[in-house]
């Protein structure tokens, strides 16, 4: 998985990878590449409660064992060889976000590696790798900490190459299409084109990159050889800067996946070409990506569109409308709080619905006042002159007043001394009755 893997874009996926497995299945977080996180168990936390409630998964933490505490829902601190017992025998596999040169570094040292390579040697189970943990699936990997955040030169680290076991010699980047710099390059993962470019000189011949889109998945079937992309974005077989994509909704086999990294002609299957908005397949895709999240696939096309339809309703002067964009958008930021991403916005969503509520309390307060300040200031000039009239018999011209106010939404109802107005309630008005002399 390129991104998202614990967002509500995923839910679907995943819930799809469980149900292949059938019945109740072990299953097993690995924390390793956030390991090294002080908020550890609180990412963890989120990671079992996310498949808890969205995908009906019960899970268990497999600790990393050079952490200085347990893990909430580990197993157990019972050494290296536990952890590797319970990761080889699980029917699911998951691990996301963190740093792929930490995690290289402590599944070397805890032979993790090799355990997760023969379960994809053997075709055991469901292993799922997003993030920071794609990273390290191919023969080569990326230390995107080390080169984004530190500075260091770019340069590969050695990988598990579980794909290998495929016949893929490739590095994976996820978060292939990042946007997130804006006005500087922060795509293949942060590495941006010419650090890229610069990599791609050092890997072998007969090998290529292998990029995955953010919320988009690259799901490879050992039972049927087939690989199939799923979600918004493509899969990208890139070779000394010649890309070839295959968007979201494609089926092909392994072997032509092989081809594609070998640069050698696509076989069995033509390689789709029409873009991944008119594939059905891909939209179909795209559907089930977005479903429960408003059509947005990240949280901040989520946030953007409630933001948008507030601001409409605002300017429309339509109440409901503003208070069921806020209403939307809590839930839509509940939904997304189990995200174990760190960048995906959460505070920043919050702080523009704390607006909305600040924006809709201003507005809430001028129409509770508006009887009392607007309309009364006008109706007491207007019933002192409906007084007169009836006073001096106009009744004709003392109706049409009654009415032209009715039509406003003022009701009058008149006694032997005064005359009340009501402000006739609507779905957008309040109701109030003041009595005038």
């Amino acid at each position: 998985m390129g991104s998202g893997e614990t967002s509500p874009t995923m839910v679907t996926l995943h819930r799809e990878l469980v149900a292949h497995l059938g019945g109740d299945a072990d299953a097993v977080i690995l924390e390793t590449p956030y390991g090294f996180q002080v908020n550890r168990d609180d990412i963890s936390n989120r990671a079992r409660e996310y498949f808890r409630r969205s995908v009906s998964l019960a899970t268990v933490v497999a600790p990393d064992s050079g952490a200085d505490a347990p893990s909430s829902g580990a197993p157990g601190h019972g050494g290296a060889d536990k952890v590797r017992d319970l990761v080889r025998r699980a029917d699911w596999v998951f691990s996301g976000p963190g740093s792929p040169s930490y995690a290289l570094n402590r599944w070397n040292t805890l032979r993790l590696g090799e355990i997760l390579c023969e379960r994809v040697s053997r075709g055991h189970g469901v292993t799922v790798m997003a993030s920071a943990a794609a990273c390290t699936v191919g023969f080569a990997a990326l230390p995107v900490y080390e080169v984004y955040k530190a500075g260091h030169p770019p340069a590969w680290l050695t990988g598990l190459d579980l794909l290998g076991v495929l016949g893929l010699p490739v590095a994976v980047i996820p978060h292939y299409d990042n946007a997130e710099g804006g006005t500087h390059d922060t795509r293949f993962c942060y590495l941006g084109e010419p650090r890229l470019a610069a990599l791609e000189h050092e890997l072998p011949d007969e090998s290529a990159v292998l990029g995955i889109d953010e919320h988009t998945a690259v799901i490879i079937d050992l039972g049927t050889s087939l690989v199939r992309v799923w979600g918004r974005g493509v899969m990208t077989i890139r070779r000394r800067g010649a890309s070839v994509l295959v968007p979201g909704g494609t089926t092909l086999p392994v072997e032509q996946l092989r081809d594609l990294v070998a640069g050698t002609q696509p076989a069995v299957v033509p390689l789709p070409r029409r873009p991944a908005e008119t594939d059905e397949g891909a939209g179909a895709a795209r559907h089930a990506a977005t479903a429960g999240t408003g059509g947005a696939a990240t949280l901040q096309e989520a946030v953007a569109a409630a933001e948008l339809r507030f601001d409409s309703a605002q300017e429309a002067r339509d109440a409901r409308t503003m208070a069921e964009a806020a209403v939307e958008l809590e839930s839509v930021i509940a939904a997304w709080s189990a995200d174990m991403e760190e960048d995906q916005g959460g505070e920043w969503a919050r702080t523009v619905l704390h607006g909305m509520i600040r924006r809709l309390a201003q507005a809430a307060g001028r129409g509770l006042s508006e009887p009392e300040h607007t309309l009364g200031r006008i109706l007491m000039p207007l019933l002192g002159l409906r007084r007169r009239l009836r006073a001096d018999g106009a009744y004709d011209l003392a109706d049409e007043l009654r009415e032209a106010l009715a039509a406003g939404g003022v009701r009058l109802t008149d006694t032997a001394e005064s005359s009340q107005w009501r402000w006739e309630e609507t779905d957008d008005q309040q109701t109030g009755t003041r009595p005038q002399a």
